[in-house]
């Protein structure tokens, strides 16, 4: 009876086109050719057999590492974006920031036995307490005692 591995974990697995390869390295593939083929043909005179699989080479690996490589289950791209984000438009210091509830508490504890302080001392010397008395509002006089049309 044949045995056959199962992974664990079902999300790495990606599903094959053809020839055993992904739809995205069909289509890196594809560009590397398109890329490479018309290279080869152009620089075949130029320099030589040898130069022109060389440019071809060159020109065309590009192509390959982005349908191969993969890190951490990210493509190149990705990699690419991630790092210069990182490194370039984020600063390299990020402190550690966090909200501390137990100084808020504490805080707040203290606030508070400000107050009934506060309000203490002011219960114990009543001769302190200032009587606070609200100003009657005056009428306001026009320059020309004429009555406005809003005045009634």
């Amino acid at each position: 009876m044949p045995y056959v591995r199962i992974p664990k974990d079902l999300a790495k697995i990606k599903t094959k086109v053809a020839f055993n390869l992904t739809k995205r390295q069909l289509i890196c593939f594809a560009c590397a050719g398109a890329i490479g083929i018309p290279t080869y043909l152009l620089t075949r005179n130029v320099f030589g057999s040898t130069g022109a699989v060389m440019c071809l080479l060159v020109t065309s690996m590009p192509c390959f590492f982005f349908a191969m490589y993969e890190k951490n289950g990210q493509p190149f791209e990705k990699v690419i974006k991630n790092f210069i984000i990182y490194k370039f438009k984020k600063p390299d210091i990020r402190p550690y920031r966090t909200d501390n509830l137990y100084s808020a508490i504490e805080k707040q504890i203290e606030l508070e036995k400000e107050v009934e302080r506060i309000v203490g001392s002011e219960n114990k010397n009543p001769s302190s307490k200032r009587q606070t008395t609200v100003p009657k509002a005056k009428k306001a006089v026009g320059g020309s005692g004429k009555k406005s049309k809003n005045a009634r």
